[in-house]
């Protein structure tokens, strides 16, 4: 049964936040020299044959941050 006098709630509104759109950063090919340029003291460049790829020495997360706790303490 729907009553034509009464109004509608709107508590079921979407937030203003949640229709942002989230901004990506666009891929940039790099060469060997570009690659071996942009990395970090704990990151490798991986060269196949058909690619180059940037990834961290230390893949698990949490071994990774622990890595870097100890060179902070070893540098202190």
């Amino acid at each position: 049964m729907c009553s034509v006098v009464r109004e509608k709630k709107l508590a079921n509104m979407r937030s203003s936040t949640a229709d942002i759109a989230v901004r990506l950063v666009p891929y940039r090919q790099l060469n060997l020299e570009q690659a071996i340029e942009f990395i970090a003291d704990d990151e490798f460049v991986e060269v196949t044959p058909k690619s180059l790829r940037l990834r961290k020495k230390i893949l698990q997360f949490n071994k990774r941050k622990r890595s870097s706790m100890e060179t902070v303490e070893e540098r202190s």
